[in-house]
């Protein structure tokens, strides 16, 4: 079963040279849209599984992430194709939402 990668400064740019599609949610514990996005982080890594990976980041943990992507606002999904953003969107949404995000980039 496909899971949710929970990255951090460490590891991060790896994880975006190692992977052709990467979808990152930017994220907080105390942040109550962040809670209910977090369900569909799950179902996007099963459907997505093997053709994109989902990844989350904990802003208050890994601050120099949210400051090096300019993250503002959480819950700030962001999806890298190829090492490069190329999509972004703040505030919670749809799983078909993240749906085209991710199907844009695998196109």
């Amino acid at each position: 079963m496909a899971e949710v990668i929970h990255a951090t400064k460490n590891d991060f740019d790896k994880l975006l040279a190692d992977n052709a599609v990467v979808l990152v949610d930017f994220w907080a514990t105390w942040c109550g849209p962040c809670r209910m996005v977090a369900p569909i982080m799950e179902q996007l890594a099963v459907k997505y599984a093997g053709r994109a990976v989902i990844a989350k980041v904990d802003v208050d943990e890994q601050n120099e992430l949210a400051e090096r992507f300019s993250v503002m606002s959480i819950p700030t999904v962001i999806v890298f194709k190829n090492g490069t953003a190329a999509a972004k969107s703040v505030g919670s949404r749809s799983f078909d939402n993240y749906c085209d995000m991710l199907d844009g980039a695998l196109a």
